[in-house]
C-alpha cells in the first residue's frame, strides 16, 4: 500500500516597508491598494518600528494625507497654488495611546516578528472620500501630475503640530480604489435614436446595445449596432468609440478623451430602404493611450501596472452629483456619417469600467495576467525572506515600486 505524503503549502505574506533617511524609523504596510466596497472601505493597517533610544522623550506620529491637484504645477505663480493638501487622520503611534486597538492578522504577525520596538497604527478613509486618480501628463509637462493622491506620513516630533524634519520622516504613497460589485446584474444598456433631414422624407434610425453593464479592465466591449435607413440619404461609414468622461469638481471642469476607437466601411454605404446589423469589439487600455494628455488613470504605479481610472461609484441613496475629487465615467459612442449635407447621427450608451470584485474568479484571472506582464520587474532580488515557516513574510522595499511619490 502506498504511503501518502502530506504537503504543507506556506503562503507568503508580502509586506512593503520604507525607512527614514536617518534609518531610525521604519514603516511597514501590508498592501498599497485599499479597496472601497461602497458600504465600507479597507482600513489602512500598518506597523512602525522605531529606535527608542533615538526618541529621547519625543513622539512618533502618523498621518493619512490626501493631495488634490487640480492645476499644473508650472502654472503656479505669484503664490497661487493649484493644489489642496488635507490631513484626514492623525494618530500618535509612539508611545501608544490606544492600547486596546484591534489588530489585523498582518499586524499581529509583524508585531510578533519585529519585537518590542514595533507599534501598530490604523486609519480609516472618511465617508465619500474620492478615489485615487491621476491625469496623464505630456512629456513636456513638468512637476507633479494633476489628480487625487493619498499617502501615509510618519514623523518624529515633540508635538503633533511641530514641523517634521526630512531626515526623521517617511512618506508612503497608497491608493484608494473601487471594485465592481459581486454581481454584474442582467441589465443591457441600450440607446435608440433617429435623425430626419430637411426637405427630405423619412429618417435614419440607430440602435446600440451593449452585452453587459459592467466591464472589467482589459475586457472586450461588444457593441451591437442596428441601422435602419428609411430616408433618401446614405450612411457612408460607421465609427465606434469608447469615451472617458472626466469631471474635476474643484474647478467644475469637464472634458472627454477617446480611449479606444474603430471605424468601418464594411456593409456601407447603407442605401435608402436598406438596413445593417453589425457588432463592434473594443478594448480600452491605458498602454494604448500613453501619448494622450488628460487620460485618467488609477493612481500612478509602474508603467506596466497602470490601468485606466475606474468608473466612480457612489453609495446607494447618494446623489452622483455629490461625488468629489475627480469623477470618471465611460460610454460607448457611435457615429453614422450621412454625407456632407446629411451630417452625423450620434448616440452614447453609458457603462461602468471597474476592477473585478475581491475573491472572484475574474479577480484571480486579472491578477494572473497582471503578474505575467510584469514578472521581470517583480523579482524579489532585493527582498528579505524570513526563515520561520509559521511567519513566512516577504519584506519588499516600498520605494522601488513607486514613481513620482510626494516628498
Amino acid at each position: 500500500m502506498l504511503d501518502y505524503l502530506s504537503l504543507i503549502f506556506v503562503v507568503a505574506v508580502k509586506v512593503f516597508k520604507k525607512t527614514t533617511p536617518n534609518g531610525k524609523v521604519t514603516v511597514y504596510l501590508g498592501k498599497r491598494d485599499f479597496i472601497d466596497h461602497i458600504d465600507y472601505c479597507d482600513p489602512i493597517d500598518g506597523v512602525v518600528v522605531v529606535d527608542t533610544d533615538y526618541l529621547k522623550g519625543r513622539k512618533v506620529y502618523s498621518q493619512l494625507v490626501t493631495t488634490y491637484r487640480y492645476g499644473r504645477e508650472e502654472d503656479e505663480v505669484m503664490g497661487v497654488k493649484f493644489s489642496k493638501e488635507m490631513v484626514v487622520g492623525t494618530e500618535q503611534v509612539v508611545p501608544m495611546v490606544n492600547a486596546k486597538m484591534e489588530l489585523t492578522p498582518v499586524q499581529e504577525k509583524l508585531l510578533k516578528k519585529l519585537g518590542p520596538n514595533a507599534f501598530p497604527f490604523t486609519f480609516n478613509f472618511p465617508e465619500m472620500s474620492p478615489s485615487s486618480v491621476t491625469l496623464q501628463a505630456n512629456d513636456d509637462d513638468q512637476g507633479k501630475p494633476m489628480g487625487v493622491e493619498y499617502c501615509v506620513r510618519t514623523y518624529v516630533a515633540e508635538s503633533e503640530d511641530q514641523k517634521s524634519h526630512k531626515r526623521s520622516s517617511v512618506t508612503l504613497a497608497i491608493k484608494k480604489l473601487q471594485h465592481a460589485p459581486a454581481s454584474r446584474g442582467r441589465r443591457l444598456p441600450s440607446s435608440l435614436v433617429s435623425k430626419g433631414f430637411t426637405f427630405s422624407n423619412g429618417k435614419i434610425s440607430l440602435e446600440v446595445t451593449l452585452d453587459k453593464e459592467i466591464y472589467y479592465h482589459g475586457e472586450k466591449i461588444c457593441a451591437n449596432i442596428i441601422v435602419s435607413n428609411n430616408s433618401r440619404k446614405s450612411v457612408r461609414n460607421i465609427r465606434c468609440m469608447v469615451v472617458q468622461h472626466v469631471e474635476i469638481t474643484m474647478i467644475n471642469s469637464q472634458f472627454s478623451r477617446h480611449v479606444a476607437s474603430l471605424e468601418s466601411r464594411e456593409g456601407c454605404p447603407v442605401t435608402p430602404g436598406a438596413s445593417l446589423s453589425k457588432s463592434f469589439y473594443l478594448v480600452p487600455l491605458a498602454r494604448s493611450n500613453k501619448d494622450i494628455r488628460g487620460v485618467a488613470l488609477d493612481g500612478h504605479l509602474k508603467e506596466d501596472d497602470v490601468n485606466l481610472a475606474s468608473s466612480t461609484l457612489v453609495t446607494e441613496g447618494k446623489c452622483p452629483a455629490d461625488a468629489i475629487g475627480i469623477v470618471v465615467s465611460y460610454s460607448v459612442r457611435v457615429k453614422l456619417n450621412c454625407g456632407t449635407l446629411g451630417g452625423e447621427l450620434v448616440t452614447d450608451v453609458p457603462f461602468k469600467l471597474l476592477h473585478p470584485a475581491e475573491g472572484s474568479t475574474e479577480k484571480q484571472r486579472f491578477n494572473a495576467m497582471k503578474k505575467m506582464q510584469s514578472i521581470e520587474r517583480h523579482r524579489y532580488e532585493n527582498s528579505l525572506y524570513t526563515n520561520e515557516e509559521e511567519d513566512n513574510i516577504v519584506f519588499e522595499d516600498f520605494a522601488r515600486l513607486r514613481m513620482n511619490e510626494p516628498e
